[in-house]
């Protein structure tokens, strides 16, 4: 028995005496997810993941992350 609530989804496996069977529409809602999570997995997944890992460090730490920027190329431009 799916719960839905907003946006947040909640399952239940108890069928209060209902019907127990899963119906045809939440089968083929599980295969459409299967088939998206078995694509993301293809040859760039681990390139993707990294991506997804560098950005949301970025995106927190957005200052400090300008702030080191700015320090390695200054370093750089006294280098050079």
């Amino acid at each position: 028995m799916k719960i839905n609530t907003g946006t947040a989804r909640f399952w239940s496996t108890a069928s209060f005496g209902g019907n127990t069977d899963i119906p045809p529409l939440e089968l083929l809602s599980l295969g459409d997810h299967l088939g998206m999570c078995k694509s993301a997995q293809g040859p760039f997944f681990v390139l993707h993941c990294m991506a997804e890992a560098a950005q949301g460090f970025v995106a927190s730490h957005l200052v400090t992350t300008m702030v080191g920027v700015a320090l390695l190329i200054g370093i750089a431009a006294l280098a050079l």
